[in-house]
C-alpha cells in the first residue's frame, strides 16, 4: 500500500529532464507517473518508478540529488465527482495531504498518488471507507 516515490532536483537547463530519462531509459527502468514542480532555477521531479531503489543509485551516481519519500496510491473512479468524493471522505476524517498528482489511463480508473501527513492514518480512513489503494506490485518491475 505504501509505494516509494523518487523526487529528483533538477536544475533549469535545456536536458537536464531528457538526461535523467535516458539514464532509467538505459537502465530499463519504467516511469509510471511524474509531476514536475519548478521556480525559475530549478525544479523537483516527483516520479513514481518501477524500480525505485535502482533508479535512486543511478541517478545518483549520474550527479542528481535523490530522495525517496513514501507516498499512497489511491485508485478511484474516472468520472465527474469521483476525486471530490475521495477528498471529501480524507478531509472528513482530518488527514491533512502535503501535495499530490493524478493520472487516468483509459475510460474506468484514475490513480492519485498521495503524499500525507500521516500515512498510516490515511491508508486506515481509505481502507475502513471501502477504497481502493495501489499496490506495489501495481508499479514495481518484476
Amino acid at each position: 500500500m505504501i509505494i516509494k516515490q523518487l523526487s529528483v532536483f533538477l536544475e533549469n537547463r535545456t536536458g537536464r529532464l531528457t538526461e535523467l530519462t535516458g539514464i532509467l531509459a538505459e537502465n530499463d527502468i519504467n516511469i509510471s507517473a511524474f509531476s514536475i514542480a519548478d521556480s525559475s532555477d530549478y525544479g523537483i521531479l516527483r516520479m513514481i518508478v518501477g524500480r525505485p531503489e535502482a533508479a535512486a543509485e543511478v541517478l545518483r551516481k549520474a550527479g542528481f540529488a535523490v530522495k525517496v519519500t513514501e507516498v499512497v496510491g489511491m485508485i478511484i473512479p474516472h468520472k465527474p465527482g469521483g476525486l471530490h468524493k475521495a477528498l471529501q471522505i480524507i478531509s472528513d476524517n482530518n488527514v491533512a495531504i502535503d501535495y499530490m498528482y493524478a493520472f487516468a489511463s483509459g475510460n474506468c480508473k484514475a490513480t492519485v498518488i498521495i503524499r500525507a501527513e500521516s500515512l498510516e492514518k490515511i491508508i486506515a480512513v481509505l481502507q475502513e471507507h471501502k477504497m481502493e489503494l495501489l499496490q506495489e506490485g501495481d508499479v514495481y518491475q518484476v
